[in-house]
């Protein structure tokens, strides 16, 4: 039930992640924020790049990818290995990393939260535990 649950989130990290590729590639012109928010800021900051490509783009992949080992995992056969937990935690925790350094860039250099961005947060984050979770138990 676990891995299930790790599927639909990473599902949902990936709509959020789509939502903001979308508005980077120039297929959305505004992103719909809270008022305050600043989301199109974030989001064509010079930070919503990494390596050339956009960080959005990364997220969706990161969550397509989780969303593929979960699901792939969750068959009977594999479904008491917890190397695929293992699996699942790095790769989540790697979001988390990547998160947290764009959540600090987000506050203290561009001065502006993207709720969106938080979402996707608080998705990884609860994906890396729930993995962490099967890992050691």
């Amino acid at each position: 039930m676990r891995r299930q649950v790790i599927a639909v989130l990473s599902l949902l990290g990936g709509l959020d992640s789509s939502y903001l590729l979308l508005h980077k590639l120039g297929v959305i012109s505004a992103l719909a924020c809270t008022s305050g928010s600043a989301c199109n800021v974030v989001n064509s900051s010079s930070y919503s790049s990494f390596l050339g490509l956009p960080v959005a783009g990364i997220g969706l992949a990161g969550y397509l990818l989780i969303f593929a080992i979960a699901l792939a995992s969750t068959q009977p056969s594999k479904s008491s290995e917890p190397k695929w937990d293992r699996l699942l935690a790095l790769l989540a925790g790697g979001g988390v990393l990547f998160s947290a350094y764009l959540t600090f860039a987000s506050l203290y250099f561009i001065e502006t939260a993207c709720p969106y961005c938080l979402v996707s947060f608080a998705i990884i984050l609860t994906i890396t535990g729930l993995a962490l979770w099967g890992a050691v138990n």
